[in-house]
């Protein structure tokens, strides 16, 4: 296997829908066919890849082994004993000894693209976008219809829609389905003498109302409803150790205010002692696709950050000339900005000495100025972030039409925005609850913000925990709930880049056009800017351009 950097080689991983462990790092590293490692995972539904696992992968029968130490597994040896006719894969013996090398035809591979984004063909972007129509069709947008007066009566109406929403999905989604009918928790309190074993268990759903680690790995939790709350333990034991549960609650963690089916029975203490924890099922989803006849592309970006003094202009001039000059970017009908166009003014102490443009208006004007530079066959979409100018609690309504005035030819909309391109899903959030899932769940850091956005996707919600790092909005119905699942689910915020899919639904997190900032150099965080996205609607093929 070629030399890659233990970050090129997650990244890689990561693109075929694997996770791996850091301790496995050097296992990995030592494989010489990393893609038959990968076809193995992939084969056996593995996948977080752990030391085991990969030990386990590298052991399994094959016709060629894939150790660089290039020892044969017993069984390989035995068939090369019994096999009369030589294999253009395996050595050959003559009388005396001598081994002659295999012949095998060289394969020309392409050479790798920069930072390490994987290969298009230009044929998967077939059309003009100039001579396709535009065709959104925005399905939810906060804009004009926020109703939340933020009394007390709001909030708990925004948790019981919510409640209500993710309950019917656990019980009718859930697969396998669930072992008995949810019953209210004050029923099963008022039954709980009389089921304190498990062979009287119950299912109860509700509200994750606060969640601790015991000194074992076990997880000590509350869950409430309409009617009541009870505490609960999970136990941890070998059976959560199984490949089928490595994203089990209980190895993961949880989140607060998170919807959960609980099964279990009670303990003369009063807890219930559960035994399965329950989320809608998640299977594999099938995207809709433009017709032929729309086979246009869509661009996504975030985080701009203009007037501030890292935003990349070079870089993006680059990027206005490459839209002039580049065959695939005659393919681009539509652009979606995902957040944070501006720097703003006042986002956090000190902001000012960093800020290129310290007026907020002129950063606005500057933006609108640039989007202007688009070519004419390219509509905008534009979303808000935590840094522009509209009211931090999400979801957040569009920027004010005051500031959109602007702007020609851009449709503004809310965050977080659902829409469709000429028939294609695309749920667009700027991403600002990724931090409550890296604090929260062990499997996401920053490094992979995909990994929050597809826990988002199974737990049905894209900002689940109120009083945590984001700022929500008690509306009466619970708008961040994800009731259809998207094409494309495309977020921002974390100034990372990634392209992959996650159970057929494209998991797109947008790239940055700012520099390292003062305060991601003190926390060692690399961004990954200078980045479009382009997916087509039709082929739904994905090209990364980067321009630095």
């Amino acid at each position: 296997m070629p030399s890659e950097s233990g970050a090129d080689l997650s990244r890689r991983l990561m693109s075929k829908g694997l996770l791996l462990k850091r301790s496995a790092m050097p296992l990995v590293e030592s494989v010489s066919d990393l893609d038959l490692l990968i076809e193995r995972a992939i084969a056996n539904s593995i996948r977080l890849l752990d030391d085991d696992a990969v030990k386990r992968l590298i052991e399994m029968d094959s016709a060629s082994p894939i150790s660089k130490s290039g020892e044969s597994s017993n069984a390989e040896i035995d068939k090369r004993k019994t096999s009369h006719s030589p294999n253009v894969d395996e050595p050959l013996q003559n009388k005396s000894g001598r081994v002659i090398a295999p012949i095998k035809s060289n394969e020309i591979a392409p050479p790798p693209r920069p930072h390490g984004l994987d290969h298009y063909s230009i044929q998967d972007f077939p059309l003009q976008a100039r001579d396709v129509d535009a065709e959104i069709e925005i399905h939810f947008d906060i804009t004009g219809n926020s109703v939340t007066e933020g009394r007390l009566i709001d909030m708990q109406s925004c948790f019981m829609d919510r409640l209500s929403k993710i309950r019917k999905m656990i019980i009718e989604t859930s697969i396998p389905r669930l072992p008995r009918r949810p019953i209210r928790i004050s029923e099963a309190w008022a039954e709980r003498k009389s089921r304190n074993s498990s062979a009287s268990e119950v299912t109860l759903i509700g509200l994750v109302e606060f969640k601790r680690f015991g000194k074992n790995g076990d997880i000590q939790f509350a869950i409430e409803d309409e009617s009541g709350s009870v505490e609960c333990v999970l136990y941890s034991k070998s059976e959560w150790e199984k490949p089928e549960y490595r994203y089990h609650p209980v190895n993961d963690g949880l989140l607060d205010d998170d919807v959960l089916g609980v099964t279990g029975y009670f303990t003369e203490s009063g807890r219930l002692r559960a035994t399965d924890i329950h989320r809608p099922s998640l299977q594999h989803h099938e995207k809709a696709r433009a017709g032929s006849q729309a086979a246009v592309s869509v661009a996504f970006l975030s985080d701009i950050h203009v007037g501030s003094r890292t935003f990349l202009a070079p870089q993006w001039e680059k990027m206005i000339q490459w839209f002039k000059e580049d065959p695939l970017a005659k393919n681009i009908r539509y652009f979606v900005m995902t957040g944070d166009g501006v720097d703003g003014i006042g986002i956090y102490p000190g902001q000012e000495r960093h800020l290129q443009i310290k007026d907020l208006y002129k950063q606005y004007g500057e933006l609108a100025r640039m989007v202007e530079d688009l070519p004419d066959w390219v509509d905008t979409i534009i979303l808000p972030g935590n840094h522009d100018a509209v009211r931090p609690a999400e979801p957040q309504p569009a920027l004010d039409p005051e500031i959109q005035q602007d702007y020609s030819d851009v449709t503004f909309a809310g965050n977080p925005s659902d829409f469709s391109l000429h028939g294609v899903r695309i749920l667009a959030y700027h991403g600002v609850s990724i931090s409550d899932f890296v604090s929260s769940l062990r499997s996401v850091t920053f490094e992979h913000p995909e990994r929050a956005m597809m826990a988002m996707l199974e737990r049905r919600h894209l900002a689940p925990s109120w009083g945590g790092k984001t700022p929500l909005s008690p509306e009466p119905e619970d708008s961040m709930v994800i009731q259809t699942i998207p094409d494309i689910f495309v977020t921002g915020h974390v100034h990372g880049h990634h392209a992959s899919q996650y159970k057929g639904t494209h998991v797109i997190h947008s790239s940055t056009w700012q520099n390292q900032t003062d305060y991601q150099r003190m926390l060692g965080f690399q961004p990954r800017p200078c980045i479009l996205t382009i997916v087509n609607l039709h082929t739904h093929a994905v090209a990364s351009i980067p321009f630095v």
